[in-house]
């Protein structure tokens, strides 16, 4: 996912300026490609502190890493979902490191199309930022529920002597 992140990244910044939207994108006026950088965080929040924000990535993906090699019993949703979020938090880490513009963001939902002007678009973010979602709804799932040792047999009716 890292390198995927990286190819999509590096592709974006070759062929298109700021601002500027790809023609051949996946769904024009819904789903789009164009190039834009972040010097926050997700979502553009914290503008200005993505350095500031870095060790907290290193924190993640160590976190993320530790945890798939300390259990060994984790399932394969959650072994993926691990792996997803850590490929994410290096990804974007890379470009702030990196990238002196920011971390390299060009996928654009325009929700405003889709909702009639309703609802704002939603903000442009990239593939890292997708895998770190992904993760976290897989994790939710994963590990929100309990484990099938740790499920209780349902109460059984007892059988009344006569």
């Amino acid at each position: 996912m890292l390198v995927i992140d990286q190819a999509i990244k590096a592709w974006t910044r070759n062929n298109l300026m700021v601002g500027q939207y790809w023609d051949g994108g996946p769904w024009k006026g819904v789903f789009e490609l164009t190039l834009s950088y972040n010097k926050g965080i997700a979502f553009g929040m914290f503008q200005g502190s993505a350095l500031l924000m870095a060790p907290v990535a290193i924190v993640i993906a160590g976190f993320a890493v530790y945890t798939m090699h300390k259990n060994q019993n984790e399932t394969r949703w959650g072994t993926i979902a691990l792996a997803l979020l850590a490929s994410g938090a290096i990804g974007n880490l890379i470009d702030r490191v990196a990238n002196p513009k920011g971390v390299t963001d060009m996928f654009l939902v325009r929700l405003a199309s889709i909702t009639n002007g309703r609802i704002n678009d939603f903000p442009v973010f990239n593939f890292a930022d997708s895998c770190i979602t992904v993760s976290m709804i897989m994790l939710f799932l994963t590990w929100g529920k309990p484990a099938k040792d740790d499920q209780t047999e349902p109460l059984q009716p007892k059988e009344e002597v006569l």
